[in-house]
């Protein structure tokens, strides 16, 4: 028992040590970061050159604008093509035909319906440029070809609509001719066809590429549940989730050749794909470049392929650039026969787990309207999954409880001989049929689900900006009342270490219930943990998502009522309210 109630302990001070590393050493650091990559940003602006600089055709060495102008100056100084869907505004750049300007309709940068729409491509000329490009490289004896700095023509089709696709044409001095017809569905996902007629006299051979660059990365810190930085499904060569650090202090990152597959950027809720032609072989490469204005940049470049004189030959190319919801991503991955395009959102290694646990939270979405429902509701399903596994923790530690009496009488028998301390215990566990460790198996097999589920509120998009019912109207933000302010009462503003909100209060105090279920430990160290712990987890908590904190505080009071009824039933006392009664009534020390 002694061994079992140090085993505890340990746990305890670890969680204490994660969490004072968290807010000492992390955060700081975090924080610190962000303010210099800020000021770094800035001076990088304040001292570009004004002028161009050349721009070669190859993938890896990208268009790099010296100057840095606002979003309307670098959209107006382009001929373009307007974009205009129900999800999607924007236009196509005539020069490179790149995607460089788009923003997403549906989906709004506050929980306020007339904030900004969410801008997700902006030109290279601007701080955020982001944008994606396809082109080609070819010799001197294929002439020019279409790159970053190739002017299109339009044939047909001056607004790009879901009814009415744009054809563009470039033709080169060498008589090469290159059409791009470029299509978007009702949501994210352009298909690029292109056709390349040699009208010279000789053959031509060229390599055809394609990037998503971007000169800015998200500013909210990282963290370790979410992937965010370059992605891809290269082939055989599987997912490749690759951090904006790596590249950074590393060489290129280059999986291998394949046909299949597909590779891109992305954010928590947004991201920029690229599902290259599938028939020829491809290099893939995810890369940073300091030169000029830093850029990350994922690209391609896939084998030559020679076109015979008076021949052609036909490109597709997919571009995924929107927002990461569930059932649009599945349905891309079945219609388009694009492997694993559902890794895109990050379900994390408990895949099998997190992916029907969303699937489950979706149905009741779809079926009460309310995320924050879905989510009780949820919870209630896990909790009857594990029933059975939570009855068998329960009647442990209720069978220990009933024991107790006889194990005090055991210490008071063998005093300080701990061997036969030892000993007497495991023959009354034995002659009671009590295993000692059966309460924690239950705990170890339920760690990955509830991990799942705080990897779907975190990170699915269906929770950005869900309301719930009253002050919580975004789900995948913190609860914004606070205590220090009497919930919005007084009249100023509580700093952020303050915004102990209500969904915090109430977390902490179903977490402070379900300790006190059982008696306060006599040791110490640990009744010491057992008082303060669910303080601390308040204060630790207050920060995240209040969809995660409303799913906590239901569980633990789910919790309670289960552990009381199956307490109930192996005839042991819920001692509940004698021991918060006992913490508040206990008698000092007598003076020695």
């Amino acid at each position: 028992m002694e061994n079992n109630r140090n085993y505890f302990v340990a746990i305890a001070l670890s969680v204490l040590i994660l969490i004072a590393w968290q807010f000492l050493y992390v955060n700081p650091k975090i924080e610190k970061e962000r303010i210099a990559a800020e000021q770094s940003q800035t001076t990088a602006q304040q001292t570009q050159p004004t002028g161009t600089p050349a721009v070669s055709s190859q993938p890896t060495n990208g268009a790099v604008p010296g100057a840095v102008e606002t979003r309307d100056q670098a959209i107006a100084k382009s001929a373009r093509v307007t974009i205009d869907t129900s999800a999607l505004s924007g236009s196509i750049n005539l020069t490179g035909a790149r995607l460089d300007d788009l923003k997403l309709k549906e989906y709004h940068e506050t929980v306020d319906d007339k904030s900004p729409l969410i801008t997700l491509f902006s030109p290279s000329d601007t701080k955020d440029g982001y944008f994606t490009e396809l082109g080609y490289v070819g010799s001197e004896a294929t002439g020019t070809v279409p790159g970053p700095t190739t002017v299109w023509t339009v044939k047909s089709g001056d607004k790009l609509t879901t009814a009415t696709p744009v054809v563009l044409t470039f033709t080169n001095e060498k008589g090469v001719v290159f059409t791009r017809t470029i299509s978007v569905d009702e949501h994210y996902m352009f298909q690029i066809a292109d056709t390349i007629n040699n009208g010279s006299g000789a053959p031509v051979s060229l390599s055809s590429y394609g990037r998503v660059t971007r000169f800015n990365k998200p500013t909210t810190p990282s963290i370790y549940v979410l992937h965010e930085g370059f992605i891809g499904v290269i082939g055989e060569h599987g997912l490749n989730e690759v951090a904006y650090g790596k590249v950074e202090d590393e060489a290129p990152i280059q999986p291998g050749k394949t046909t299949t597959g597909w590779l891109g950027i992305t954010d928590k809720y947004w991201a920029a794909t690229i599902v290259p032609p599938q028939a020829t072989p491809y290099e893939a490469k995810f890369a940073h470049f300091p030169d000029g204005r830093p850029r990350y940049q994922a690209d391609y470049k896939q084998d030559a392929v020679t076109i015979a004189p008076g021949q052609s030959t036909d490109l597709k190319t997919l571009v995924f650039a929107g927002a990461k919801q569930v059932p649009l991503v599945d349905g891309y991955e079945k219609s388009y026969s694009i492997p694993q395009f559902d890794l895109l959102i990050d379900w994390g290694w408990f895949y099998f787990i997190t992916k029907p646990m969303f699937k489950l939270m979706d149905f009741f979405f779809r079926y009460f309207g309310n995320f924050g429902v879905a989510i009780l509701l949820t919870t209630i399903v896990v909790k009857a999954l594990f029933f059975p596994l939570a009855s068998k923790q329960y009647a442990s530690m209720a069978n220990m409880k009933k024991v107790q009496p006889k194990m005090e009488e055991l210490k008071k028998k063998h005093g300080d001989d701990r061997m036969a301390l030892q000993q007497a215990m495991m023959q009354l566990y034995k002659d009671e049929k009590i295993n000692p460790i059966a309460g924690c198996w239950p705990i170890v097999f339920q760690i990955p689900v509830f991990f799942a589920l705080y990897k779907v509120i975190y990170v699915t998009i269906e929770m950005r900006h869900a309301p719930f019912f009253g002050w919580i109207q975004d789900l995948s933000a913190p609860d914004p009342t606070s205590l220090f302010n009497l919930f919005g009462l007084l009249p100023f503003a509580v700093p952020h270490a303050l915004m102990i909100g209500v969904w915090p209060l109430v977390m902490g105090i179903t977490m402070f219930l379900q300790m006190r279920m059982n008696p306060t430990p006599p040791d110490p160290t640990q009744a010491m943990l057992f008082t303060w712990m669910p303080l601390v987890f308040t204060f630790m908590l207050s920060s995240f998502p209040a969809g995660l904190v409303i799913y906590w505080a239901w569980n633990n009071t789910l919790s309670i009522i289960q552990q009381s009824i199956i307490m109930k039933r192996h005839g042991v006392k819920v001692e509940l309210f004698d021991n918060i009664r006992g913490l508040f009534s206990r008698k000092p020390k007598p003076a020695e």
